[in-house]
């Protein structure tokens, strides 16, 4: 992945989160307020990040492995954890997929600026503090429905989040073309 394509991506993203913050409707206040426990979403979120991560585990090198096996057998190994979890771990999947997603996205868009400074640092910024939300999600998903009810309990609070991921978002996108 090349800096422009990473910065691009980081920046869209916060631009399409922003945008959906800024319009505020019903729609998306209710889609925002349901995400945290939806199946639909669990199983979107939660299955590209367990296909993803099982395609990271086919293209490891032997010199990753722990125990020599072949890497189809870790593969399965995940594969069916991934599984058992939509069974075993219903609540708050959909943020742990969301997270996992984050987490696996981060190290090819962190890879793609390595070695790069000066204004390829604001999208690594970007990306770094949605690690650390991404981490703390992970290990406390239910703060996601917190934060959410947060956004949506003062009438336009949403709108100033979403105008600042917004502003972020455009920021980095212009930095995109910059450098």
């Amino acid at each position: 992945m090349s800096l422009f394509l990473a910065q691009l991506l980081v920046g869209l993203a916060l631009l399409l989160l922003g945008g959906a913050l800024v319009a505020d409707t019903t729609l998306i206040r209710a889609g925002l307020r349901a995400l945290p426990r939806s199946a639909p979403a669990a199983y979107v979120l939660f299955g590209a990040a367990a296909a993803w991560f099982v395609l990271l585990v086919l293209n490891m090198s032997d010199a990753d492995l722990i125990v020599p096996a072949p890497k189809s057998y870790y593969a399965a190994a995940f594969a069916l954890l991934a599984v058992l979890a939509f069974f075993n771990v219903t609540e708050f999947l959909a943020v742990r997929g969301l997270a996992a997603l984050i987490l696996i996205a981060a190290g090819p868009l962190l890879a793609a600026g390595f070695g790069h400074y000066g204004l390829a640092l604001v999208y690594k910024v970007a990306v770094y503090l949605a690690l650390s939300a991404a981490l703390w999600l992970a290990g406390q998903p239910w703060r996601l429905r917190d934060a959410i009810d947060w956004l949506q309990r003062v009438p336009g609070r949403a709108r100033v989040v979403g105008t600042t991921f917004a502003a972020a978002g455009l920021a980095i996108v212009g930095v995109a073309f910059v450098a």
